[in-house]
C-alpha cells in the first residue's frame, strides 16, 4: 500500500495512534467505501472527499466547504501526481461514498 494522508500528515488519529483517543479516530481511517482507493487503506488516499477529517489542528467540514482548501494541500498534490493519469475525480470518489451511506 502506498502512504495515507494519517502518515504523510503524522497526525497520529488513525485508529491506535497517538492522537486517537484524545482527538478522536479520523473518519478517513475508517472510511471503508474508499478503502483501496489510489493503493490506499480506508479513505487514507481520498481524505478530501471525507468530511470530518481533522487537518493542522482544525476540523473540516463537508467535502463543499473543505475542498478549495484540501486541493491546495501537498498530500492531495502528492496523490494526484503518483495516481496521474489515473487519478479519480473527487465526484467518483464522492458516489462511492454516497453508495454506501445510502
Amino acid at each position: 500500500m502506498k502512504v495515507n494522508c494519517w502518515e504523510f500528515k503524522k497526525c497520529g488519529r488513525e485508529a491506535g495512534g497517538a492522537n486517537a483517543k484524545q482527538l478522536g479516530v479520523c473518519p478517513a481511517s475508517v472510511n471503508d467505501p474508499l478503502h483501496g482507493v489510489h493503493g490506499g487503506v480506508k479513505g487514507g488516499r481520498a481524505c478530501w472527499v471525507i468530511s470530518g477529517t481533522l487537518c493542522e489542528g482544525t476540523l473540516q467540514g463537508t467535502f463543499a466547504r473543505k475542498f478549495s482548501s484540501c486541493k491546495e494541500c501537498e498530500f492531495y498534490q502528492l496523490v494526484k501526481k503518483e495516481e496521474s493519469p489515473n487519478f479519480m475525480l473527487s465526484a467518483t470518489l464522492l458516489a462511492k461514498v454516497g453508495k454506501a451511506a445510502s
